[in-house]
């Protein structure tokens, strides 16, 4: 039971990445990923008018959550999705993790104004690493690695 990787993406572009655990050598662009999981988002609420949760794979769960925010601009309906993701072992629970991708989200919007997520590379937000696994605590750990720091 364990996370294995989150991130925070804004539209197609990722602006937080942790990876706990590599899952192979072949690691996937982070902004490739963010381009995937935002047009999962788009398809997933135009043609069933409902929010991307789980999505289950032979390994691995994705766990995301989104929160649609306006362009600095002002303008009502120009608005992108602030998606938070967390690539999850497959025996872990989705809802203990949805909950803390909420506290996240929860976090970095009272850390970060929106001008300031929407104009800001990735590197500025390196700071915010920290915040995220203190919210984690140990479920960024693999079941083993939990009972290894106990002895």
């Amino acid at each position: 039971m364990a996370i294995l990787e989150i991130g925070i993406n804004l539209g197609t572009r990722n602006i937080v990445e942790i990876q706990y655990y590599s899952s192979s050598d072949n690691i996937l662009d982070p902004n490739l990923r963010a381009g995937f999981l935002s047009a999962l988002e788009s398809f997933s609420t135009e043609v069933f008018g409902d929010d991307i949760n789980v999505v289950s794979l032979a390994s691995y769960k994705l766990v995301c959550y989104c929160e649609m925010v306006n362009f600095p601009d002002g303008k009502e309906n120009n608005t992108q999705p602030l998606l938070y993701y967390a690539i999850i072992e497959k025996n872990t629970d989705p809802d203990i993790v949805k909950e803390q991708l909420k506290e996240i989200n929860e976090h970095f919007l009272n850390r970060y104004s929106i001008n300031t997520i929407f104009t800001k590379k990735k590197r500025h937000f390196k700071e915010f690493h920290q915040r995220i696994n203190e919210i984690l605590g140990d479920l960024k750990l693999k079941t083993e690695d939990r009972f290894r720091s106990l002895f």
